[in-house]
């Protein structure tokens, strides 16, 4: 996923957003908080690790969906059914605790005449999922950015989760996972669509 996010257009840094120095010092700070000692041999480069991993885990804020689905295609020979690309590996990190969210995302669509290039969807996903999130908000952007931008007849999006905020604190449930669904036109209007969509992604 890292080669991924390398290959995604940057938008222009916000220039209010902390300095590299500014950031390093946080994290001190919520070492020292936690108890630790960050003057110590193991921790006096963790600072600058946490800032660039950071850079890394929240990437998604520097993207802009619009710009990765801009480019379609319309040599479709006729093709109008359904396009599912589905388990797609993803993680992002829950807004609340800012712990993982680890799972895998199903989107399928129905064309309109135009088609986009398969990574393209992979690439929604990690755009969203590489900033802080709840899952059900992340489902509903991934299906907006695609249905805005190709005006298909028809949008399908389910998500896979474990949540690490469930596991790792509060009820401590491993293994847990959370689905949620959004669905748009045909989707959303034909029940046998939104049937088939489930009927796919749970076939193996």
């Amino acid at each position: 996923m890292d080669a991924i996010v390398k290959n995604f257009p940057q938008t222009t840094p916000d220039a209010n957003r902390p300095s590299q120095k500014e950031a390093e010092d946080a994290v001190r700070t919520l070492l020292r908080w936690a108890g630790d000692d960050p003057s110590r041999e193991g921790l006096l480069d963790t600072p600058a690790r946490v800032a660039k991993a950071y850079r890394e885990l929240f990437a998604g804020y520097e993207m802009e969906a619009e710009e990765v689905l801009g480019r379609t295609f319309e040599e479709v020979a006729g093709y109008d059914d359904m396009v599912l690309v589905k388990e797609i590996p993803f993680f992002s990190h829950c807004e609340h605790h800012m712990v993982p969210i680890i799972g895998k995302a199903h989107v399928a669509y129905m064309p309109d005449g135009k088609v986009l290039g398969l990574s393209k969807i992979a690439r929604v996903v990690e755009i969203y999922g590489r900033r802080l999130q709840t899952q059900e908000t992340m489902t509903a952007q991934i299906a907006r950015s695609i249905d805005e931008t190709l005006a298909p007849r028809g949008v399908a999006v389910m998500i896979e989760a474990e949540h690490m905020c469930m596991a790792m604190r509060g009820v401590q449930k491993q293994g847990s996972t959370t689905l949620t669904t959004t669905f748009t036109g045909t989707f959303k209007t034909e029940p046998a669509d939104q049937a088939r969509f489930i009927s796919m992604v749970r076939s193996r």
